[in-house]
């Protein structure tokens, strides 16, 4: 007969308040987001100089090419982590991918060749991707119901504030004021390698998720992890606790197969997939039809020097920080559904304006950095809300494999397709043509919006159990 436990440990967590606990789970575990935003853009403001014959003598090709191969990498590093994660436990995987991240980078800045070169972002893009599974649903399931939204949002948003910090990185060390072109593009790399060394050291102190615990038949662990975190929240707090309310019956397993998964996924939850699938697209194309280009069409349209770009950049980054930072406590007062179908409308009206605005003429460099500054005020928050839904709407025991899925069709659909399309259409010199691309952007988040309105679900304040009941109950 198989093992039946009543547990209060869901409720138990939810009920905790703010404490230093959570703020070491935040820190430690959200910077993911904070070095993948540092990697993508120096890797960017770098790919001039990599062509130099004083470094690694690249072509345009290989540039794009060693993109793709960081695409890959994080690709295969979501899928393959995020079942490892679900099968294994939130804390080993999120300590293993971040050593695998700080071996990748630290690989790269030694790079000798484009072979090389293209290696190590491969699996440097394996440990981000592999991140992003374990510390969501580790994020998600640390943190107290009331609070899920805004955290998630702010920690997803600090991707950001690692964009800001590889912008001003790279006028520094890209400049050949301070060191050689040779050593500059390396010391970029070597700066993420020191803070991946630091948080792996940070993450020593997070424990692992007492929920995957119970679910996995591990409830002695589970309860002394749970009872060393009330502590530690008593322990900086002059209340008491108040008593948990509510209690779940669950069947442990140590293995949930893939069929038991993808039929919850594909099956009972199929609709929340359609909807996860469509918000992850949607802000992927977005955001990579135009972070992508920025630099091709400042210089293709407005005759910006190359050099000059990080200056357009940099604001452009802080506007999208700033929106899931303010806007995050909308997501749990407001509520789920009207937030993120209201952030991703208007960034489809928004945008829509400025597409006609650039193929009219109408635009400056420094006025369209303006409306993009605007527009993703309101889509970082609209692209931060959709890893929070493929985060909290299915069952504990799919959570890690369920991000994984859909930040990795998102990335394929729009981290692919997106940046090769809009190449052709700034190719080929004509503003409404690449009108046109940001109109196809804008169409997509207005279905998005559309989606979420049918098909959202009202996930404020409710724990996790609530929203989505695990497969062991």
């Amino acid at each position: 007969m198989q093992q039946q436990i009543e547990t209060d440990i869901p409720a138990r967590l939810d009920r905790l308040p703010w404490s230093r606990f959570h703020v070491l789970v935040v820190l430690a575990l959200g910077i993911t987001w904070v070095l993948d935003g540092l990697e993508v853009t120096i890797v960017g403001s770098i790919g001039p100089m990599l062509q130099d014959q004083r470094t690694l003598a690249l072509s345009a090709q290989d540039i794009g090419t060693v993109a793709s191969f960081y695409v890959a990498g994080a690709v295969i590093g979501a899928v393959g982590f995020g079942w490892l994660t679900d099968r294994f436990g939130r804390r080993l995987i999120f300590n293993v991918t971040l050593a695998i991240y700080v071996g990748g980078v630290l690989l790269t800045a030694f790079s000798w060749n484009f072979w090389s070169f293209a290696l190590f972002r491969l699996i440097t893009g394996a440990g981000i991707g592999g991140e992003y599974a374990a510390i969501n649903s580790a994020i998600d399931e640390l943190i107290p119901a009331r609070l899920r939204g805004r955290i998630d949002l702010m920690v997803n948003g600090s991707y950001w504030a690692g964009a800001a910090a590889g912008a001003g990185a790279s006028l520094l060390l890209l400049s050949g004021r301070f060191v050689s072109p040779d050593l500059g593009w390396r010391l970029g790399f070597g700066v993420g390698a020191v803070l991946g060394l630091i948080i792996l050291y940070l993450r020593r102190f997070v424990p692992e998720s007492p929920r995957w615990l119970v679910t996995h038949g591990r409830e002695r662990e589970a309860e002394q992890t749970v009872g060393e975190i009330e502590q530690r929240t008593e322990h900086g707090s002059s209340e008491k606790l108040p008593e948990p309310e509510g209690r779940l019956t669950i069947h442990p397993r140590k293995v949930f197969g893939f069929g038991l998964i993808f039929r919850a996924m594909l099956g009972k939850h199929r609709a929340r997939s359609v909807l996860a699938l469509v918000l992850m697209s949607a802000q992927a194309f977005l955001f990579n039809a135009v972070f992508f280009t920025y630099g091709l069409v400042l210089s293709r349209f407005y005759q910006v020097p190359d050099a000059e770009a990080g200056l357009y950049i940099l604001p452009l980054t802080l506007g999208n920080f700033c929106g899931p930072v303010l806007l995050g406590h909308l997501f749990d007062t407001v509520g789920r559904r009207k937030m993120i179908a209201g952030t991703f409308a208007l960034s489809g009206v928004l945008l829509t304006a400025t597409a006609i605005a650039f193929g009219s003429g109408a635009l400056t460099a420094w006025t369209q950095t303006i409306c993009w500054i605007v527009i993703f005020f309101f889509a970082s928050a609209a692209a931060s809300s959709a890893y929070l839904t493929a985060s909290e709407i299915f069952p504990l025991e799919t959570r890690a494999l369920a991000i994984a899925v859909f930040y990795a069709l998102g990335t394929l659909l729009g981290g692919v397709f997106a940046p090769t399309l809009f190449g052709y259409l700034i190719g080929s010199g004509s503003e409404w043509a690449v009108s046109a691309g940001y109109i196809a952007s804008a169409v997509l988040m207005l279905v998005a919006a559309g989606v979420e309105l049918k098909l959202g679900v009202d996930a404020e304040g409710k724990s996790l159990e609530a929203i989505a009941e695990p497969l062991s109950s």
